[in-house]
């Protein structure tokens, strides 16, 4: 059993890892030439993510959607460099619309630099990706502009909250599927299409991607609260302090209403309350921890996963369709 990338995949075919090992490699040294400018601060600023390290969740994607074509066709580290940055630039966007401190267990750039330098740095990577595009073809750049503007209305649409008489868990799960399922299903479909692997191939691991892009956010949501800073790599509670009704906010606040229940009102009543003082909000993240809320959300995240193991029925068996199948399982287990 090999670990291959930071997402912690085990493979288990020599050929496979290997594939995917080289790709990561050539990867990581596109991002770092991509995000050179002639201006020394713009490489450090634009720099300073890719060097904190991270996952590499949607770059190991492209290299394992490529393995129902040639893994080998020239098209495929490209765009993997393509998604990986335009995840980074939302990143530093993110960073700035939630004033988050820590970001990859480092400060984030706006606590550096400060948000005018962090948003400028993110359209420096929105840049950089689109004129990767442009030598990947047109079809890859209408691709990309769906997914990113899918991406900003699931944005937009966190922000503006469900309109009267939606379900906001309903609500919650389409902004999800937009603003992280787009990317992620953008990342296995540009590694199937650039390999050249048949349209059926590159609809199935399309769906895919969007189902495990849903999983891996739900499963940042309970992290958010269940984890410590050192596993997430960001300040705990960030989206709690912030306002964010991330799921198991969510869940708790249908179960408060469904059951009227005084402990549930109570911790409504807390977590609408001012969390920017320390104390308030490890008292929040305290009572979640021990709430029902919290593991129905892991349930919903096992939910999704299995969607998107379903999905791959279609695909034929090999070890590329095996290690997909494996990643549904670590999304599951970074949720507990």
């Amino acid at each position: 059993m090999t670990v291959v990338g930071p997402f912690g995949l085990s493979v288990r075919d020599q050929a496979l890892e290997a594939d995917v090992q080289v790709g990561l490699t050539a990867v990581e040294e596109g991002l770092l030439e991509a995000t050179k400018s002639e201006v020394a601060f713009i490489t450090e600023a634009a720099q300073h993510l890719v060097r904190a390290g991270g996952k590499r969740f949607r770059p190991l994607l492209v290299m394992l959607a490529a393995q129902f074509g040639d893994p080998y066709a020239l098209g495929i580290v490209p765009s993997a460099v393509v998604v990986e940055l335009t995840h980074l630039a939302t990143l530093y966007h993110d960073d700035v619309m939630d004033e988050a401190e820590v970001r990859r267990g480092v400060d984030s750039a706006n606590t550096r630099w400060g948000n005018s330098v962090a948003v400028l740095t993110g359209d420096f990577l929105f840049s950089r990706a689109s004129h990767m595009l442009a030598d990947l073809g047109p079809e890859a750049v209408r691709i990309q502009a769906e997914a990113f503007e899918r991406l900003v209305t699931g944005q937009i649409l966190e922000t503006a909250g469900p309109r009267d008489g939606r379900d906001p868990v309903e609500h919650y799960l389409d902004v999800l599927a937009g603003k992280t399922g787009s990317l992620v299903a953008v990342a296995c479909r540009f590694g199937a299409m650039m390999s050249g692997a048949d349209e059926t191939v590159v609809d199935v691991l399309t769906q895919y991607g969007e189902r495990l892009g849903v999983a891996f956010q739900l499963a940042d949501d309970v992290l958010d609260i269940a984890s410590d800073s050192r596993e997430s790599g960001k300040t705990p509670g960030t989206d709690l302090r912030e306002g964010i009704p991330t799921l198991p906010v969510l869940r708790l606040r249908e179960r408060a209403e469904r059951l009227g229940l005084p402990a549930d009102v109570a911790l409504c009543e807390l977590l609408d309350s001012d969390l920017a003082e320390d104390a308030r909000l490890a008292e929040a993240l305290e009572r979640l921890r021990e709430h029902p809320a919290l593991e129905q959300a892991r349930r919903d995240t096992v939910r999704y996963a299995e969607d998107a193991r379903s999905a791959l029925a279609p695909l034929p068996e090999c070890a590329a369709k095996k290690a997909l199948t494996e990643m549904c399982e670590l999304v599951v287990h970074r949720a507990g």
